[in-house]
């Protein structure tokens, strides 16, 4: 191999290390910078997340309001005891019948013997 084609490959192998350095720089860069947005999404959802939990301690510690009186009718309590159970019936549905036609039945011999006859 002479002098100039080993210049022109020792050139060409040199610029894609070069090449392959600055892409290999891009990807870091790259990396980190989603690293830091990822931590920064965790960091905006916990401190969301703080702020629900507060909330929910603070409505546990509230007591509820008071329930109102039952009513007591003598009439709503003697309606419900005279009441009649309700009586069930079950009727079974129909049976389902599925037809099959298969040869040899009753009038296959009718037609035989109509092609005998001519």
């Amino acid at each position: 191999m002479n002098r100039t084609r080993a210049l022109i490959v020792s050139l060409a192998v040199g610029l894609a290390a070069i090449t392959g350095v600055f892409a290999l720089g891009q990807t870091v860069a790259l990396g980190n910078q989603a690293h830091a947005t990822t931590n920064d999404q965790v960091a905006r959802r916990a401190a969301q997340l703080n702020r629900y939990e507060a909330s929910l301690r603070r409505a546990l510690a509230q007591k509820p309001p008071a329930l109102p009186p039952v009513p007591t009718s003598a009439g709503a309590a003697s309606s419900l005891q005279s009441a009649a159970p309700v009586r069930v019936v079950y009727h079974r549905p129909p049976p389902v019948v599925v037809i099959k036609h298969r040869a040899g039945g009753e009038h296959e011999s009718e037609f035989e013997g109509a092609e005998a006859d001519d």
